[in-house]
């Protein structure tokens, strides 16, 4: 049924949220002298927001509103040494260890074998390639996609260029904003799989989920139910997301 199974990367194959939790706990104590920890994440997070369309999603980007947030809120009094720790804190988050989700590798390996797969991720160009080289996982991806953001628009443009018919393409995803509702929204198949912790900006509210999704739990449901979305002779989608079954 599929021609592609594509996968984004962050926290679908390997973990990364926990990086930017632990890297922002150590922020906020930088901060304790001038705010408490509620204020640091709201204006660090609005930091975030407003720097996007200026430096991308990822750790450049957080890095950039850490120093912003910091300026804003010692009043420019913050220490030099302080912003010099801010840009360490982002140089260890360009060295931090690739660890990969709970059965992954095995998943990743087996479909290889019967479909062509493909990473789709967001962020900053040179850091997701080292990721992706370290990981373990580059050689069984027969493209891989770095974009600024996800987008339906994005997901038509690199159907366009790769020559994808929507309809036999599945992405696979934790993030409902960035990989499941664009996909849908041009006529492809998605597949949810929740991490322990989303991020803000990622998160849909109930009132604009529209489902159509397939959610499965642990990614190790994933072949199964590929293997039956691809034997179904039903309508393509269902209304409402599907819990695949253990």
């Amino acid at each position: 049924m599929f021609d592609i199974i594509a996968f984004d990367a962050d926290d679908t194959l390997w973990h990364t949220e926990i990086m930017f939790i632990e890297t922002q706990a150590r922020f906020r104590q930088m901060l304790v002298p001038w705010a408490d920890a509620a204020t640091v994440d709201q204006t660090l997070y609005q930091a975030e927001l407003k720097g996007f369309a200026d430096f991308g999603y990822g750790i450049k980007g957080f890095a950039l509103a850490m120093v912003e947030t910091a300026l804003a809120l010692s009043g420019g009094q913050i220490a030099a040494r302080d912003i010099q720790r801010i840009i360490d804190f982002a140089r260890e988050m360009r060295r931090w260890p690739v660890d990969l989700l709970d059965g992954v590798q095995p998943v990743v390996a087996r479909l290889a074998q019967t479909h062509k797969l493909m990473i789709i991720t967001k962020g900053e160009l040179i850091d997701q390639e080292s990721k992706i080289a370290r990981s373990g996982l580059a050689d069984y991806f027969s493209r891989i996609e770095v974009v600024s953001d996800k987008t339906p628009e994005t997901y038509a443009a690199l159907f366009d260029r790769h020559g994808i018919d929507a309809a036999r393409f599945v992405m696979i995803g934790n993030s409902l904003r960035s990989d499941i509702l664009p996909v849908l929204a041009i006529g492809g198949e998605a597949v949810f799989v929740p991490y322990r912790t989303t991020w803000a900006h990622e998160r849909v509210a109930d009132e604009h989920n529209p489902g159509g999704y397939h959610e499965i739990e642990h990614i190790a449901q994933l072949p199964a139910l590929i293997e039956e979305l691809s034997r179904e002779q039903a309508p393509r989608r269902k209304r409402g997301g599907r819990t695949a079954p253990a």
